[in-house]
């Protein structure tokens, strides 16, 4: 059996087309940096360089074209995967001029160019080469996603088996009309599978002919509850029709992205390592980046409070102005969270009542729905940062008889506490704060937690700014 034939338009045409022009667009960057540091107002910022002629700088141009492509095929850009990941390769696409900006910098310090390389306009080139990437980047994929090109991009998946694991995973992938897959049906192990499945392919007698007939890209096993003979043909059918074979494991509901295979002894063992959080480099790494930016926030925004103070205290003059309360954080230890006061003094009353604060709570201060609209009582929350109770990016934290009873509710809710709590987080940029599903909220908490890293802390704090307005 050979298996369906490769799909070259999305193994190699379309990222070709996409390293040439990245190229091109890079290219355009690289010269529009040129010019503003050199023929633009901007230029005055920076020190002389001799022979700064376009014909003298072209090498160089070119030769940061190199660079800057290496790095993004280096860091996977290219991968035909990575297509229809629109938001995996913007972070890459920023990752990799990154990298370009430090390596230029540093061989500019080490390497004598000639002409010398201009630092200011190393660093104007970053920026607009980054910005005109992005640029081509969207339309590129706007034009990837239109209905006539989309389902020759996506990867056709098969399900072998359904149950509540396989129906969570096919409504994850149809949930985005642009996923990278696309559920083309189930292999059914059973004669009657649960209400709700996708089209049944046939049974698993069948496979090799289901493989090729639907053009299958992806097996993935949802029902391991096969002999391993059973397990052991499937692989060597998927291995002959050069489909991919993967395996939910649904032994590890949480931490996937921190599975990996050990050896003990000579016996291969699935586990979960330690994650990226968690180790001391990364912990410190992300200690500064909290440091400076609750320094930042502490600065910017004291008018800010000083004079939200001044309208609490004429809203409700019988109160303070700052709000305390226990909340749990990382190892599940208690501390106290600072806000401005947005509600009544006597709030505090009825608090174990809600979970959150609704719009229209009628404890609210006629300022304190502005305040919480734009998230201004949590100004003071910089000062928990910088203690070291709270991080700029991480779940936000709850009060101690609420993580008692959601623990007992929702599944998986503990492990939120592995970290600090934050600011800001990723369940909190895609609307989920407030009134909403907990049980969401979990998830990607939990999602944020396996998949850390000071890029996506970086890029919360972005969308945090673009989307700052609470819903409550």
């Amino acid at each position: 059996m050979t298996g369906s034939a490769p799909n070259t338009l999305r193994e190699t045409t379309l990222p070709v087309i996409q390293l040439v022009g990245d190229a091109a667009i890079a290219f355009g960057g690289l010269v529009l940096g040129y010019w503003l540091r050199y023929h633009s107002p901007l230029g005055a910022l920076g020190l002389d360089v001799p022979d700064a002629r376009f014909a003298a700088y072209l090498p160089l141009l070119l030769l940061g074209v190199v660079f800057l492509v290496t790095a993004f095929a280096q860091l996977g850009l290219y991968d035909g995967r990575m297509l229809l990941r629109k938001q995996q390769s913007l972070n890459l696409l920023m990752r990799g001029t990154v990298y370009w900006l430090v390596a230029y910098l540093a061989f500019s310090l080490v390497i004598k160019f000639d002409p010398p390389i201009s630092r200011l306009f190393v660093v104007l080139a970053a920026f607009t080469t980054l910005l005109l990437l992005w640029l081509w980047r969207e339309a590129f994929y706007f034009a990837l996603t239109r209905p006539t090109l989309l389902p020759r991009l996506q990867r056709r998946v098969a399900l072998l088996g359904w149950n509540d694991d396989a129906r969570t995973l096919t409504a994850e992938i149809n949930a985005y009309p642009a996923h990278p897959y696309r559920v083309i049906g189930h292999v059914a192990l059973t004669p009657a599978p649960a209400g709700g499945s996708p089209r049944q392919l046939g049974p698993l007698e069948a496979l090799p002919d289901i493989l090729a007939r639907e053009r299958i890209d992806v097996l993935i096993a949802a029902d391991l509850e096969l002999p391993r003979a059973d397990i052991l043909r499937v692989t060597e059918q998927c291995e002959r029709a050069y489909v991919e074979w993967k395996v939910m494991p649904t032994a590890f509901q949480i931490f996937l992205s921190g599975l990996s295979l050990q050896t003990v002894g000579s016996i291969p063992v699935l586990g979960v390592e330690e994650l990226a959080i968690t180790r001391l480099l990364n912990r410190a790494a992300k200690r500064l980046l909290d440091v400076i930016g609750a320094l930042i926030g502490l600065t910017v925004s004291a008018p800010v409070v000083v004079v939200l103070a001044a309208l609490i205290k004429a809203d409700s003059p019988g109160g303070p102005v700052f709000f305390r309360q226990t909340r749990i954080g990382a190892g599940h230890r208690s501390f106290t969270l600072y806000k401005l006061r947005s509600m009544r003094p006597d709030a505090a009353a009825s608090d174990a009542e809600y979970q959150s604060t609704r719009a229209g709570d009628p404890r609210l201060l006629r300022i304190g729905a502005f305040l919480r609209r734009w998230n201004l009582d949590e100004l003071p929350q910089y000062w928990n940062v910088l203690r070291g109770d709270m991080s700029l990016v991480g779940p936000r934290p709850e009060r101690p008889h609420h993580v008692e009873q959601l623990s007992t509710i929702i599944p998986h809710y503990l492990p939120r506490h592995l970290v600090k709590p934050g600011m800001t987080g990723w369940a909190q940029v895609h609307g989920l704060r407030g009134a909403t599903d907990l049980e969401k909220r979990v998830r990607y908490d939990i999602y944020y937690i396996e998949n850390w890293s000071l890029w996506l802390d970086c890029q919360i704090i972005a969308l945090t700014f673009l989307r700052w307005q609470s819903p409550v």
